[in-house]
């Protein structure tokens, strides 16, 4: 038994490298070529804050390494987003193992959906909300106060951001998977729709970078759509638990006889 234990150990640890190298080499990959155009991306990715800053502004950095170290991780950060389809295949790929050949068929699919989900919140934090959120923070300049914005400041900002987004708009993909593993269901989600709710309201709160009401509710509205997405993708693709997700059947008590 424990040698057993040990093989399939290992066995899920080869997996897991082989996972990591190929996820690795993708990002690799689209890294080098994101920094061949990090100039390119660089203009891209500063529009949402030098549409809103005064005329002939420019952001700054205050040590000599500051912008070297902004360019690698734009870089990097580009060439993950690039990557998230390869990614994302190799995660639902390490949960394969554990599933029958028909349920592996959502395998790609659901590493798609995942892919498209994440790029498109990343896209909805960077078209939707960015533009009112920096316009918010930069209207407080005046003829006293002159905003000077550092490359670091802003990248971790919009960052942290992107990822939020990212990761809020994988809610749809979260709860039909925990719907296959039997432990959340379209009426559970139903039910507790009023505490949902709540929470997205706080963790809009928690996450937006802007005190004002407009901004959380840019983050908060798209949350609570998401969760009625959740709502009717759980009820229409939830469907039969995965393998070994399944409650176990009430025992039937012994007959007795006449």
């Amino acid at each position: 038994m424990e040698e057993f234990q040990e093989q399939a150990l290992t066995e899920h640890l080869r997996d897991l490298r082989n996972c990591l190298i190929v996820s690795l080499i993708a990002v690799g990959i689209c890294f080098a070529g994101c920094y061949a155009e990090v100039d390119t991306i660089g203009v891209w990715f500063f529009k949402p804050l030098f549409d809103v800053l005064p005329d002939k502004s420019t952001l700054i950095f205050t040590s000599y390494q500051e912008a070297f170290f902004f360019y690698l991780k734009l870089a990097f950060a580009s060439g993950v987003l690039l990557a998230s389809p390869v990614i994302f295949l190799q995660i639902w790929r390490f949960i394969a193992p554990g599933l029958y050949r028909h349920e592996k068929r959502v395998i790609l699919p659901f590493a798609l959906l995942s892919a498209f989900c994440f790029l498109a919140g990343a896209a909805f934090g960077y078209l939707v909300v960015f533009p009112p959120a920096f316009k918010f923070l930069m209207g407080y300049s005046n003829d006293f106060l002159s905003p000077m914005p550092t490359v670091s400041e802003y990248f971790s900002l919009s960052l942290r951001l992107l990822i939020a987004f990212g990761v809020i708009f994988e809610l749809p993909v979260f709860m039909v998977m925990l719907a296959k593993l039997g432990l959340v269901s379209s009426r559970f989600l139903s039910k507790h729709r009023k505490y949902a709710f709540l929470a997205a309201f706080v963790i809009a709160a928690i996450l937006t970078p802007t005190p004002d009401v407009v901004n959380q509710c840019m983050m908060a509205f798209p949350l609570v759509f998401l969760y009625e997405v959740s709502i009717v993708a759980v009820w229409l693709f939830g469907g039969k638990p995965f393998v070994g997700a399944q409650a176990a059947p009430p025992s039937t008590p012994p007959s007795t006889g006449a």
